[in-house]
């Protein structure tokens, strides 16, 4: 995963005011510089095109139908060789502090917690994306309880009919490597010790560094570091969990602790990174 830069653009493709739009993917994108969103969560999803897609310096193949979803604080770019089909949703924080359903906030987590998914059926989900598009340019009384429902069933949809990607690497050879990025994205809590994916794997710990330094050029330990610290800011910004809940989630001894290392990396503080993002 890359390092975040302050230098970075950050891109902001909603009309003010608004906190959900859908639209048709844009035909004439072809390839954009690395940049960030400006406070929204992406969710993309392609029907037709080539290339590829980097999400935090991991390269996913456009081989649609495929779902991709970028997080606020990712930075991604486009290299896409044929002209895209698909949908784009982005969604504020304001949307979802809206809502009143506690189940689609929890599907919003499960979905932003993945870099992605294969889709198997995607002939019902475009008809969930070209309601949605319909129903949100409509401005009524009760505009906002059915793009809400609509967003719901997309939501549960895609988890039912479709499989997590997983990152590739330049060297698709190595399959150690790609087995252990599999490990981390793994809905089940990340752990912070090398040991214990090295464990699962079935290899020594100084063979895993040996592997991740050849495909990642950085320790195993350096890339768990740059997952936890992914997925501290994921929490952060899209569940209510307090920091010395995320702090526990993610394995440090204490709150305090976790403080201090995400300051460390990051500049700031959990909270006041919670408080600016939002």
């Amino acid at each position: 995963m890359a390092k975040l830069s302050t230098h970075l653009p950050v891109k902001d493709k909603i009309e003010l005011g608004k906190s959900i739009k859908i639209a048709p993917f844009r035909k004439h994108v072809r390839k954009t510089a690395p940049h960030k969103h400006n406070k929204y969560l992406e969710i993309i999803y392609l029907s037709g095109g080539s290339g590829f897609h980097s999400i935090d310096s991991f390269e996913y193949p456009i081989n649609p139908p495929l779902i991709h979803i970028v997080r606020q604080e990712q930075v991604h770019y486009w290299q896409l060789e044929s002209e895209p089909e698909g949908f784009v949703v982005i969604l504020k924080r304001d949307f979802v502090e809206k809502s009143l359903d506690k189940e689609l906030k929890s599907l919003i987590e499960k979905i932003s917690r993945q870099p992605g998914f294969r889709v198997d059926n995607h002939e019902s989900l475009e008809k969930f994306f070209k309601l949605l598009v319909e129903e949100n340019s409509i401005e009524e009384e009760y505009s906002f309880p059915v793009v809400e429902g609509l967003l719901k069933a997309l939501l549960a949809k895609i988890l039912r009919v479709s499989i997590p990607l997983t990152p590739s690497t330049a060297d698709d050879s190595v399959g150690l490597f790609k087995s252990f990025l599999h490990l981390l994205e793994e809905d089940n809590g990340l752990k912070r010790k090398v040991s214990y994916y090295a464990d699962l794997l079935a290899v020594s710990p100084q063979n895993l560094n040996a592997v991740s330094r050849t495909s990642a050029s950085k320790s195993a330990s350096g890339v768990i570091a740059e997952f936890v610290m992914a997925e501290s800011k994921r929490l952060l910004l899209y569940t209510d969990k307090t920091v010395s809940e995320i702090a526990f989630s993610l394995e440090f001894s204490d709150s305090s602790h976790f403080v201090k290392h995400f300051k460390k990396t990051t500049g700031t503080t959990p909270q006041l990174f919670r408080t600016a993002n939002r």
